[in-house]
């Protein structure tokens, strides 16, 4: 006698199997349905079935049942299932800027908005802080060579809703140069901030550099050059720097004023 099988569905109806992964520390999936993307964080056994909990690079946390066919993993469907004790969840790794570290994550195609920095040393510690965070927002930095024709710059560049621009000055505190530069920009799609410091290198913990403080220099005299005779390095900027960047790793190498405005300016610029 012939022996069938029960199951009278057609092969080509039947759902191909789907691997199943354990819901490991750090593992960075997207729920198929709401398409929220998060590393793993936790997971809970609930009355209602297996939980795990996302995080996303803003720190927000989302709880979604463990269904069957529930998940993306690097665009592949997946079935994610408890991890074993062994390989329970961790904290997730962070960036240098403290935002939630999303491994093989591919860069976005570059918005239309931009950041303009004043120089080559702040688009260099930008991009050495945030640079994970701006590739995967698809941000471009650029550099000017100061900001006294900003106006100019801001119109040429014609920002729009669909085209933000952002732009972080040094030193722009009431009553300078920079302020009333800044002033003069008058634009719904461009958010203009700065920080206090007369050069980027103030904005790096005098802790960090291995220094007791940034040093006073003279009225009149170029402040970099300065710098480096008041703290006996040679007077050779470029190589200053060099020093200085070496030394920052994370945003606890970073002044307050300095974070909150470039955090500032990526929330303008990758608005909704």
């Amino acid at each position: 006698m012939r022996s069938y099988n029960p199951d009278l569905t057609p092969p080509w109806k039947k759902s191909a199997p789907v691997p199943e992964v354990p819901a490991e520390a750090d593992l960075v999936v997207e729920e198929v349905g709401t398409g929220f993307c998060g590393a793993v964080i936790r997971c809970e056994k609930t009355a209602e079935g297996p939980t795990v909990t996302l995080e996303d690079r803003f720190g927000k946390h989302r709880v979604f049942p463990m269904a069957p066919r529930g998940f993306l993993l690097e665009g592949r469907v997946v079935t994610l299932v408890r991890p074993t004790a062994a390989a329970a969840p961790r904290k997730p790794a962070r960036t240098a800027s403290g935002s939630l570290a999303v491994p093989g994550a591919r860069a976005r195609v570059a918005r239309a908005g931009r950041i303009y920095v004043e120089g080559r040393h702040d688009a260099e510690l930008v991009e050495k802080v945030w640079g994970d965070d701006l590739r995967i927002e698809g941000v471009v930095v650029e550099y000017l060579e100061g900001i006294d024709d900003l106006p100019a710059i801001v119109d040429e560049f014609a920002p729009g809703p669909d085209a933000r621009l952002g732009v972080l000055v040094d030193h722009l505190v009431p009553g300078s140069k920079e302020s009333r530069i800044a002033a003069a920009v008058s634009s719904d799609h461009a958010l203009i901030v700065g920080h206090p410091y007369i050069d980027v290198w103030e904005a790096v913990k005098p802790s960090s550099v291995g220094i007791t403080a940034w040093p006073r220099v003279p009225h009149g005299q170029d402040w970099k050059t300065g710098v480096c005779r008041a703290l006996g390095w040679p007077e050779n900027t470029g190589a200053a720097w060099q020093h200085i960047l070496g030394r920052v790793h994370t945003y606890k190498d970073l002044e307050p004023e300095l974070l909150g405005r470039v955090e500032e300016l990526i929330d303008f610029v990758t608005a909704p």
